[in-house]
């Protein structure tokens, strides 16, 4: 009888083997979903990163908005009348002396 048991076990456990860790098991149909929700979430960015220069695109073929604004943030481009101004920022600490004090000395 204890051996008719232990039979029906092994036979139980092989029959439930392929269902948890074989080539269609639970496991591997979890990896999958899990894989799948990552490769969702990568094409919703990009879908959003290609609107976007689609947009971009659109913008730069029928007005002349972001040709200007692409022409001075990238290129340093100004106006022909315009007068261009750059201020710089420079943390003032206790030993710094602005230049046209150094001159006077």
């Amino acid at each position: 009888m204890r051996l008719l048991a232990l039979v029906f076990a092994v036979l139980i456990i092989a029959l439930q083997w392929p269902l948890w860790v074989g080539k269609g098991s639970w496991l591997r149909a979890w990896q999958l979903d899990h894989q799948l929700s990552e490769q969702r979430a990568r094409n919703e960015k990009l879908k959003e990163r290609n609107a976007a220069l689609a947009a971009e695109v659109r913008d730069l073929k029928a007005g002349t908005d972001a040709i200007e604004e692409r022409a001075r943030n990238e290129l340093g481009m100004i106006r022909q009348d315009e007068v261009f101004m750059q201020v710089l920022d420079h943390p003032v600490g206790a030993g710094s002396v602005p230049a046209t004090a150094n001159t006077a000395r």
